[in-house]
């Protein structure tokens, strides 16, 4: 079964990220405030970015590592700056080894 990884971006400019089966559906839940607490008490909330997947695991897994991502990383990954999210990439590493 497909699934799909997907960032909200919240009205208090802060960003949800989630995971689901049905992407359509989980958007008109969070749109109702039927989603998350998180985005529930920060309406109203746009889809920025998605990604879809073979099987709902693996974005279930895409999720969790990006929500680890600092909120640079997250806007480099929304406006596809690959360059920028490798740079993210590389300084937190440097920052990991001293």
């Amino acid at each position: 079964m497909k699934g799909f990884t997907y960032i909200l971006l919240c009205n208090d400019a802060s960003y949800y990220t989630g995971s689901t089966k049905d992407l359509h559906l989980r958007l008109k839940q969070h749109h109702a405030g039927k989603g998350a607490n998180h985005t529930k008490k920060r309406l109203p909330v746009q889809l920025v970015y998605y990604e879809e997947f073979q099987r709902i695991d693996e974005a279930f897994y895409r999720e969790k590592q990006i929500q680890g991502w600092s909120r640079a990383k997250k806007e480099a990954l929304i406006k596809s700056d690959i360059n920028l999210l490798m740079e993210l990439s590389n300084e937190k590493n440097r920052k990991k080894k001293f």
